[in-house]
């Protein structure tokens, strides 16, 4: 299932440099072996914010579920979710 994910990202500014540091750092490589999994898809930056807009591929709600509560910025993260699903007019054939 393809599911479109808005991640907005708010560290307070009480957490020490070190600390935010040590966690964008986990947070990237997981990230990353999501990606090359193949259940991360695609990823881009809001330009001027700190949000992104990413493309997951996984098997149901659940494994969406995990994946997202497994992220370590996940604290600090409001998180928007769409199902979505093949378009008719897509010449992609990798369009689940």
């Amino acid at each position: 299932m393809l599911f479109k994910v808005e991640m907005v990202i708010n560290i307070p500014s009480s957490i020490p440099a070190a600390e935010v540091q040590e966690v964008k750092s986990r947070e990237k490589a997981y990230s990353q072996q999501l990606q090359q999994q193949g259940k991360w898809r695609h990823i881009w930056r809001i330009a001027g914010k700190y949000e992104n807009v990413s493309i997951f591929d996984v098997a149901d709600n659940e494994e969406l579920h995990e994946i997202l509560t497994g992220l370590p910025l996940y604290p600090w993260m409001t998180i928007t979710i769409q199902p979505l699903c093949r378009h008719p007019s897509s010449i992609r054939d990798d369009d689940k």
